[in-house]
């Protein structure tokens, strides 16, 4: 019988877990890399192997990856309670700037000179969204058939206003029935890393995940429970209601992570519920990309500004906290009542095709998406045609838009400046030329 193999201290893994959450700017693969680099290469607790297979478990699932993530690792390392601290940590820095800068953008975003910042984000975000598809288009796109489903999800999303959630489970069926013509483009198996403390402490104690199973299935339970307050708490309540139940659906959908879903939050919020206008959303998601936590923190300042035009400033507060309690409380549901499961799934193909054909939507999701933000930002007048399709009247081109995001795409593609500095760049040169 070996000799129990003793993990990090609670303690400590908080303060490497609030370290990640203030740190994690730049999208999932860039926290994803920090995760990495602090669990794997630094503290040495987890190995690469074990790192992906959790990493595959999490692709699978709805909402924001790199949080839960954060959750799972923190689960199988210190248990429930664990999971809670990883997964809140990665979360509450990025919610607290967010929020903040909701109130600020609410407030000041009418003054012409923080307007003309905030134009100068938007004209970046639209070049930071091409930028993820060309990033996503390039480790998921492996062979014929991923590139036809990608074009095809595009297609239908932009010229039929197909709904997102019919696109994604028609390509996770396809997957699912057709698992070898995705087989190149799957996440697969990492070759085991140098050993680690929490592989050497299974190897140890081979009981030790299946004891933690039931306290982790019970908190699933309980999330989910949780996840039902504000939805039940708040039906009937404008515009309470109608913020609990529209990201609690979200919760569910949001597959593939924020890009993915956010031409039909757009489409929805903008267009349905009028919350808040298309350059309110591109400046929503400018602000995003500046602060920490995931991308998908950007339905925090849908609903603040929805909250915020029906009922004033404190409503916006209430609005954004109930937006980020159903968004993140059923995130912790799935690798909870998941979890136990996930090495079982892992070596599933039929799994990982199902995943793979997801994969290869989204990158016609996010196609779908920067269209739409390019015709947002760069043109002032569009036509809709054939029932639906959308399309630019060119002699309504804003010049100034078209020179800021080019001006993003040379810092971005051209001279690699990173970024956070691209988009401080783009906000500066936005502010030039209003002055000028």
């Amino acid at each position: 019988m070996h000799a129990a193999v003793p993990m990090p201290r609670l303690s400590q893994a908080i303060r490497v877990w609030a370290r990640i959450g203030c740190l994690s700017f730049g999208g999932p693969a860039a926290q994803i890399a920090l995760m990495h680099r602090e669990v794997v290469d630094n503290h040495r607790w987890v190995s690469d192997a074990r790192f992906l297979h959790a990493l595959n478990f999490c692709m699978l699932l709805p909402g924001p990856e790199a949080q839960q993530l954060a959750t799972y690792l923190g689960w199988l390392m210190h248990g429930v309670r664990g999971g809670l601290v990883a997964g809140l940590m990665f979360i509450l820095p990025g919610a607290a700037v967010m929020l903040a800068l909701s109130v600020l953008y609410a407030t000041l975003g009418s003054v012409p000179l923080v307007a003309a910042l905030f134009f100068g984000l938007k004209c970046a975000v639209l070049v930071v969204v091409v930028e993820a598809l060309l990033r996503v288009a390039r480790r998921a796109l492996k062979g014929r058939v991923p590139w036809l489903v990608a074009c095809a999800a595009f297609v239908a999303l932009f010229a039929f206003n197909a709904p997102f959630p019919a696109v994604v489970l028609a390509a996770l069926a396809l997957g699912y029935a057709w698992p070898e013509a995705f087989a190149a483009s799957g996440h697969g198996r990492a070759a085991d890393g140098p050993p680690a403390l929490l592989d050497a402490a299974i190897a140890a104690d081979p009981g030790r995940i299946a004891r933690s199973a039931p306290a982790a299935r019970r908190a699933g339970v309980f999330a989910l429970l949780l996840w039902a307050v504000p939805v039940v708490a708040t039906w009937g309540m404008h515009p309470f209601g109608d913020i609990a139940w529209f990201f609690s659906k979200m919760a569910v959908v949001t597959f593939g992570g924020a890009y993915a879903v956010l031409a039909y939050v757009a489409q929805e919020a903008v267009e349905r519920y009028a919350w808040l206008t298309a350059a309110d959303m591109l400046a929503g998601l400018g602000l995003a990309e500046t602060t920490p936590g995931p991308l998908i923190l950007v339905l925090q300042f849908v609903a603040f500004l929805g909250a915020n035009q029906a009922a004033g400033l404190m409503a916006g507060v209430v609005g954004s906290l109930i937006a980020v309690w159903v968004t993140f409380v059923p995130c912790f549901a799935w690798i909870f009542l998941g979890a136990p499961l996930v090495e079982t799934l892992h070596d599933m193909p039929r799994l990982k095709g199902a995943l793979a054909g997801v994969t290869a939507a989204v990158v016609g999701v996010i196609a779908n998406l920067a269209a739409w933000f390019g015709l947002q930002v760069l043109f002032a007048e569009r036509v809709t045609v054939l029932g639906g399709l959308e399309l630019p009247v060119l002699a309504s081109l804003d010049w100034r838009a078209a020179v800021l995001a080019l001006l993003a795409g040379l810092c971005l593609f051209g001279t690699r400046l990173g970024l956070g500095r691209t988009l401080a760049v783009s906000a500066a040169a936005g502010g030039l030329l209003h002055w000028l």
